[in-house]
């Protein structure tokens, strides 16, 4: 019982870990994205470097979160995940 409850408790980090990190990478292209396609619409140079500037800091933040929650979980997951999974199976 104990070997199967850790094995859905491996299964649900890493599929968590997956969702997040493909959510970081999502990000990172929309806000790529949005940079370059509304460059030829910024007439000033300091707006640009301000704009970059600014979604460099928004990445390095949200990155750097994401990979704190990833470890929290990593390193907490018996009692995150063993909680989550009691109460799916008592929903049952």
């Amino acid at each position: 019982m104990a070997n199967d409850l850790e094995s859905r408790i491996d299964a649900m980090y890493s599929r968590d870990r997956i969702f997040a990190w493909g959510f970081v990478l999502v990000l990172w292209a929309t806000v790529l994205f949005v940079l370059l396609a509304v460059q030829p619409y910024i007439a000033d140079h300091s707006i640009t470097v301000a704009c970059w500037i600014a979604a460099a800091v928004l990445l390095l933040f949200n990155t750097a979160s994401i990979g704190a929650m990833v470890r929290h979980y990593g390193h907490d997951k018996g009692h995150i995940y063993g909680t989550d999974i009691k109460h799916l199976d008592a929903g049952r």
